[in-house]
């Protein structure tokens, strides 16, 4: 519930539980919300009866538009794509944030609490945890997001929502000054003192415990844990690999996770000479991944590290106050066997977006298209699955510059460009986000 820790890091679990052979092997030919169970339940443990953890999963995916949930579909012989944007906002993001909306409303329900939620987003996220909680009683969520630097259909999926416990800010900066300006706020003796705060970016564990269960889901389809896998994924926050991490531990065979990374390469930079430094954001056709701060990565740093918290909170105060880091060599150590990372500039993304379409018949939008070159640069001996992450009809104009074709939006957004937009613009000014917030909760 609380999303972010008081002292600024981040929860992990006090150890990773294990899933048997014959438990994957099991997950082959079940129903997503089945996996979804019993990948969840260990994390879980007595905080919920089981009955009831599977009824906020099932609500979780019935407003999903695909019998599969997460349909798999095969590329070439060994190149898959994994669809995860068959949710009501058309982005991965929906897997998670659809049960994080519906545990919220059941956790609040038992307890009586009134929550503030305040997150960031760099597109994605804002609309899929606005479509989560918009209307729900005892919370109100403030949602950043970078002016002008999330795509039409991102932005009006957001400002148009006209629930009353919604509010959307258009902040003056890039995504990485949104999240700072959120762990200023849970950091914040005034805002945790008058409010009961918590988070839905990725920082949040559930977050990535509800991501964790696709990477077993589409494994077992291909022959898991008879025969290993790898994963390529289009990340900027490292919340979605890290859930592919997650899985690697509990026991899945993963051969290899490719961080795909557009022009802004913290992360690729990271893999490759352990120079984890944030450079300008600079924006591109894959606007969710134009983040130069990956929250996420300090949580693989910190299991590397044998759960050293010390240690990395050094090191995360050390790149707050500097903007830079070089990552020990005994950490990059640990990392690199599993990892591997490559950087897609504007003209790849677009002609992997022509390709596809002429190779294969399928339409991809640009951050898929960043998974897809990216796994073409690091082909290894298991399966290819790249994650799909995003509905091409998000990104229109960026398809149609790459191929000719735009995309249609399904048709539960016809209609999204007539709607009233309702949005108030902030400086980049963590007093002018408390007062706003402040103002909105008196009022």
């Amino acid at each position: 519930m609380a999303g972010l820790a008081p002292d600024g890091g981040l929860y992990l679990p006090s150890e990773w539980p294990q899933l048997s052979r014959d438990e994957i092997a099991g997950f082959a030919g079940q129903p997503y919300q089945n996996v979804a169970f019993a990948v969840m339940r260990p994390f879980v443990g007595d905080d919920l009866p089981d009955d009831d953890l599977r009824a906020l999963i099932d609500k979780a995916y019935s407003r999903f538009n695909h019998a599969a949930i997460a349909p798999l579909k095969q590329l070439s012989h060994d190149q898959w794509l994994l669809e995860l944007f068959h949710g009501p906002t058309l982005a991965f993001k929906d897997f998670a944030l659809q049960f994080l909306g519906h545990l919220f409303e059941y956790l609040l329900a038992r307890s009586g609490t009134d929550l503030t939620i305040i997150g960031a987003t760099s597109g994605d996220t804002g609309s899929a945890a606005i479509d989560a909680l918009a209307g729900r009683e005892h919370v109100d969520i403030f949602m950043l997001h970078p002016h002008d630097r999330v795509s039409p259909v991102q932005r009006r999926q957001m400002t148009t929502v006209q629930a009353p416990n919604v509010y959307n800010l258009a902040i003056d900066g890039t995504f990485d000054d949104a999240q700072a300006l959120v762990k200023q706020g849970f950091a914040d003796q005034q805002m945790r003192g008058r409010l009961t705060l918590s988070a839905v970016n990725s920082i949040n564990w559930t977050r990535v415990m509800a991501q964790i269960v696709y990477y077993f889901y589409a494994a077992a389809q291909l022959g898991a844990p008879n025969r290993s896998v790898s994963f390529s994924v289009p990340t900027g926050n490292f919340g979605d690999i890290f859930a592919g991490y997650c899985a690697y531990k509990m026991g899945l065979p993963i051969d290899v996770l490719v961080i795909a990374t557009n022009r802004n390469d913290i992360l690729h930079r990271a893999i490759q000479a352990g120079d984890y430094s944030a450079q300008g954001v600079e924006p591109t056709s894959s606007p969710s991944m134009d983040i130069q701060v990956a929250s996420n990565f300090e949580r693989l740093l910190c299991d590397c590290s044998g759960g050293d918290g010390r240690l990395i909170g050094q090191m995360m105060a050390e790149f707050n106050d500097t903007k830079s880091l070089r990552i020990p060599a005994d950490l990059l150590e640990k990392i690199r066997p599993l990892f591997r990372s490559a950087r897609v500039d504007e003209e790849a993304t677009a002609e992997k977006i022509r390709t596809m379409l002429d190779h294969t018949g399928e339409l991809v939008d640009p951050h898929t298209a960043v998974g897809l070159a990216a796994a073409d640069s690091h082909q290894s001996h298991a399966p290819m699955i790249t994650l799909a992450t995003a509905h091409p009809g998000k990104f229109r104009s960026a398809v149609e510059r790459a191929c000719g074709i735009r995309p249609s939006l399904p048709n539960h957004l016809a209609g999204l460009f007539d709607r009233e937009e309702r949005f108030d613009r902030l400086p980049n000014s963590f007093d002018a986000l408390r007062s706003y917030v402040f103002e909105k909760k008196a009022a």
